[in-house]
């Protein structure tokens, strides 16, 4: 088990050797979107991250602290796709062969990103939680290196080096709240565990579709459990979690509201983005957008970061989504 308090420690250590090869991303004021919530809303631009996601950052760190021999033998992930994406640049930047379970819908442009960047790739069923205990197999068999998609800490720290850009980004201003979207938790407990390091005050919201919410569900039945998962635009924030997860307790402790998610609504706030900043987001970052609006009540005058996590969406599903 991982203390918000490591967390911190370990994503402010690997932050800027993570700054060698991946870029800082920019936290710009929403002019519409504040508007429209009735607060300060500063976004976290990780849909323009290298690869289109956050994911890239906990890929990243994980593989760093590989050794050239464990990167030369392989390295063998679980992902709807921004993971395998994020595995695949770092392998491609640092060197070394990888191996992706993934789930037989996942997105073409997602599937074909992938195969750009020389993974192999194992489809075999829809539900990450099973592809993850697969792959986790597959490598302790095969004496290969499992790079879990949020459970593992040097993954965490990754993810938490968005949190630590955000601390000098603020260069000493106040936040009050900040909106993340939680699949695995991975994203939340390593910005969450930065940001209350140094804002101790701040509220943390973490937003999940009302049609897949495990994390929010198993934090309210006091474990890890499995819901009825229906279909997501938030297809990045999908599946269950994984038995045992250190993100249980991190989230557990860090995030301070849960925030639910119709379907309609992030499909609003995804259109809102469009219209207004004409910027491409996944609906996994709709999604926290989406949390800000329905919490606009309580963040009314405040400073609010909102993490925009990807910016993955195919044509296809970018059509649907605003039809």
């Amino acid at each position: 088990m991982s203390s918000p308090a490591e967390v911190a420690e370990r994503a402010e250590r690997i932050a800027p050797a993570l700054r060698q090869h991946l870029p800082v991303t920019a936290f710009v004021r929403y002019d519409a979107f504040s508007d429209d919530v009735g607060a300060e809303v500063l976004v976290k631009c990780e849909h323009l991250q290298r690869t289109g996601s956050f994911k890239a950052r906990g890929a990243m760190a994980k593989v760093l602290n590989l050794t050239d021999a464990e990167r030369a033998a392989g390295v063998v992930t679980a992902s709807t796709g921004n993971h395998g994406l994020g595995v695949g640049n770092a392998l491609a930047t640092l060197g070394g062969h990888g191996i992706v379970y993934l789930p037989e819908n996942a997105a073409p442009g997602k599937v074909a990103a992938l195969q750009r960047f020389g993974l192999e790739l194992r489809a075999e069923g829809n539900d990450t939680g099973v592809l993850e205990s697969k792959a986790r197999a597959y490598a302790a068999e095969h004496g290969l290196t499992y790079v879990p998609p949020y459970n593992d800490p040097d993954v965490i720290a990754g993810q938490g080096t968005v949190g630590v850009e955000i601390v000098e980004q603020l260069d000493g201003q106040q936040l009050d709240a900040v909106v993340v979207s939680v699949g695995g938790g991975g994203l939340i407990s390593g910005v969450a565990a930065v940001l209350k390091k140094h804002l101790p005050n701040l509220k943390v919201y973490g937003a999940q579709p009302a049609a897949d919410d495990a994390m929010a569900a198993s934090v309210r039945a006091g474990e890890i459990v499995q819901v009825p998962a229906k279909q997501t635009l938030s297809d990045g924030t999908a599946g269950s979690v994984e038995p045992g997860s250190i993100t249980f307790d991190l989230c557990r402790d860090l995030v301070d509201d849960w925030v639910l998610v119709g379907e309609d609504a992030i499909r609003e706030a995804l259109r809102l983005v469009i219209d207004t900043e004409h910027q491409l987001i996944e609906g996994s970052a709709a999604l926290a957008f989406a949390a800000a609006r329905e919490r606009r009540s309580e963040l009314a005058g405040k400073r609010v970061a909102v993490v925009s996590c990807g910016g993955n969406m195919s044509s296809t599903t970018l059509v649907s989504a605003l039809a």
